[in-house]
């Protein structure tokens, strides 16, 4: 069950708003947050009954693991790292199985010469991010974060629809205190909500999928046999750039509108990241949530920056590496993370040597913030070559024509020249508009990670009154409209 699909937006979100405020208007608040569990728990086996197979065992497994480890009367039990050990190791051999069997197969026969066959694994849907939550929850219980245990409010924390099958990736501490609230939704928070699903839903069907028509057929053709000419490919890799950006952004804005209709406030995951001024600054501003899990509890754990410079270089292309693989079972997502690892080592070593030459960490003149952004940009956009490519091969193919090898435009060109003044014009929207969090000042939950990072004030900034609420249901109707060719979002495969 899509967001963008009528089942979802005139069927199963009416539903189970009906029942979540009916019981809250009843005052019966506790039995609205297991009602609320159970409606996730339909809503993710909705894709197939047979996940449930696999989700429902993992949560009483984990939430029986976290209460084995929780410090009682401020001691840790004695066998508390063994649990944390076991549970880590369970959910990471299961994440394993699911993703990267077939993937090692594959590459244990092209290397020994086997002939091994494991036969095709479906992948669960959603199965990386709630995974990375159950992890983080444990590590947080045997550190002593984990003040009280409930099996209902950590069942929610895990199966929350909103943020279930794409994210955010939500830490504990952000929202099952807000499961624990009694009161009613307020009529201003439902206005908030309404508006920036909304919003996230006319990015998806309106932008990214636009994008898309002009992003697909090129790496298709690539991975068929094409070559591109330059025109083409830079029209094609831009076009998916502006895709992936809408797509994945306008999920995340669906989720925390979705959050807040139930009075859940999820994290920020965007800041406008191809405003970014370096690489440093891109990963403060792109998929946030995973930043935070991957500074936290992989980047920090490997010894962050506490073990000299040469260590921490390394630390950064490990954590890169790893997160690059977690998105994907392929050697173009391992490739896309060792270029942001190393992206991000050159960036810390130019820091470094700035403030040793006397220069400060970052040029402060408006050459230079541009300048930056531009580089920035540029590797963002080289990367997302790998991101998206079917194979390595074909990558290097579509760079190669990037760079010209292809020649740089034929006279039947058209397609190109149209993909590139269409991402052009969305990558201006991207570049210029104001975000959501700008336009609605949404911050997340209280003291979330990356709240805005906004740079000025929109001229027009919503609020709940009558002549928004006719805007955003214009901007509704129209995405509505336009939904009659339903697709998926691009993080549904990861």
């Amino acid at each position: 069950m899509l967001f963008n699909s009528y089942a979802f937006i005139l069927g199963f979100m009416p539903l189970t708003l009906l029942l979540f405020h009916g019981l809250r208007v009843a005052g019966l608040a506790r039995s609205s947050i297991g009602l609320l569990a159970l409606l996730s728990l339909g809503f993710y086996g909705w894709w197939n009954p047979v996940y449930l197979l696999l989700i429902v065992p993992l949560i009483v497994a984990n939430f029986a693991l976290a209460a084995s480890i929780v410090p009682r009367a401020g001691r840790r039990p004695r066998a508390a790292k063994p649990f944390l050990v076991f549970g880590v190791v369970l959910n990471l051999a299961t994440l394993g199985y699911f993703k990267y069997a077939n993937f090692f197969v594959d590459n244990l026969n092209a290397v020994a010469g086997l002939d091994l066959v494991l036969g095709k694994v479906v992948l669960p849907i959603g199965i990386s991010f709630f995974t990375f939550q159950k992890i983080a929850f444990l590590v947080d219980a045997y550190r002593g974060k984990v003040d009280r245990l409930n099996f209902i409010d950590y069942a929610l924390f895990v199966t929350f629809f909103p943020q279930l099958i794409a994210g955010p990736i939500v830490h504990h501490s952000e929202v099952i205190r807000q499961f624990r609230e009694q009161e009613t939704v307020p009529i201003p928070t439902i206005a908030l909500g309404v508006t920036i699903f909304t919003i996230g839903l006319a990015k998806k069907v309106m932008l990214a999928d636009t994008a898309a028509l002009y992003a697909s057929p090129l790496f298709g053709a690539v991975a068929a046999g094409a070559r591109p000419d330059a025109l083409a490919a830079w029209g094609a890799v831009l076009a998916y750039t502006a895709q992936l950006y809408f797509d994945f952004s306008g999920y995340s804005d669906m989720a925390i509108g979705a959050g807040l209709l139930f009075g859940i406030r999820l994290p920020v995951n965007f800041a406008s990241p191809y405003r970014a001024e370096s690489i440093i600054d891109f990963w403060h501003r792109w998929h946030i949530t995973l930043s935070r899990f991957l500074r936290d509890y992989l980047y920090v754990p490997l010894g962050g920056n506490r073990k000299g410079r040469t260590r921490r270089y390394v630390n950064l292309l490990i954590t890169m590496v790893l997160g690059g693989f977690w998105h994907g079972a392929g050697w173009t997502f391992v490739i896309w993370g060792a270029l942001h690892g190393f992206y991000l080592v050159v960036n810390h070593l130019w820091r470094a040597l700035r403030r040793h030459s006397g220069g400060g960490s970052d040029s402060s003149s408006m050459l230079g913030r541009r300048l930056g952004q531009a580089i920035t940009f540029i590797a963002v956009v080289v990367a997302w070559v790998f991101f998206r490519a079917e194979d390595v091969g074909s990558a290097f193919q579509i760079l190669l024509a990037m760079a010209g090898s292809n020649g740089a435009a034929r006279p039947e060109s058209v397609e190109g020249a149209a993909a590139l003044v269409v991402s052009t014009a969305l990558l201006a929207i991207a570049w210029f508009a104001p975000n959501t969090q700008e336009l609605t000042g949404y911050a997340g939950p209280e003291g979330a990670y990356g709240a805005t990072q906004a740079r000025r004030p929109p001229p027009l900034r919503w609020q709940p009154s009558t002549g928004w609420a006719v805007a955003v249901g214009c901007l509704f109707g129209i995405a509505l409209m336009l939904m009659s060719k339903v697709s998926e979002f691009i993080y549904f495969q990861f």
